[in-house]
Order: structure tokens, then sequence, then C-alpha cells
């Protein structure tokens, strides 16, 4: 499976930004897709994820400010940040592993290249 993330970037406090992660490789209905957050000097944690299903998880320092979403059309899973903050500052990674979410960082066997994300205050 290869994941290939969208660019991040350099935004405001309180404004929006959506990550895209295009799959490949693999029936991606099977995946679970994912999204971790690897902040500086703090260990990459997931922050969402969603099953095939449609079925979610979130961290809950991301509930009610992040979405995770999929299109098994597009192949593409999605993340919707919003109100971001100072300390949303990171690199994002998505994710993937088969058929059941995991909350253990090593139990995701696919990663993509990581996209920076930078909040100014």
């Amino acid at each position: 499976v290869q994941l290939q993330a969208s660019r991040g970037g350099l935004v405001q406090a309180g404004d929006s930004l959506r990550l895209s992660c295009d799959a490949s490789g693999r029936t991606f209905s099977s995946l679970v897709m994912a999204w971790f957050q690897k902040a500086p000097g703090k260990k990459r944690e997931l922050l969402a994820a969603i099953d095939m299903s449609g079925a979610t998880y979130y961290a809950d320092s991301i509930k009610g400010r992040f979405a995770i979403s999929r299109d098994n059309i597009k192949n593409t899973a999605y993340l919707q940040m919003n109100s971001l903050k100072s300390e949303d500052t990171a690199v994002y990674y998505c994710a993937a592993r088969n058929f059941k979410i995991s909350t253990q960082t090593d139990r995701y066997s696919y990663w993509g290249q990581g996209t920076l994300v930078t909040v100014s205050s």
C-alpha cells in the first residue's frame, strides 16, 4: 500500500485546513485509515481513525475540532481540522492497517511521508 498525503502549510490560529491521503496498491475499502500527529518534543500519537464501515476513533485532544472521513470511490481519506491552535503545529502522517482500528502506533503497517502543518498565533 502506498500512501500519499497532501501538503500541509502555514495557517493562522482559528483557521481550518483539510489534509487528504491518497491510497493505492490494495483494496482501499478493506483498510483502516488513520491520522497521526508528531509534535515537537512529543511522540507520534494517533489522532483519528476510520474503518471500512465508517466507524471512527478520535483522541480526546481533538474531539469536536477534527473530523476524519473517507471516500471509497476516490481511495482517499481526509482529516478536516478546524479551529486550529498553535499547539496543533506538528507533522501529520496518514497511516493504514487491515480491517480493525487500533490505537497502537506499531499496529499500522503502511505510512505516508508526513506533512508539516504550522499554526501561527
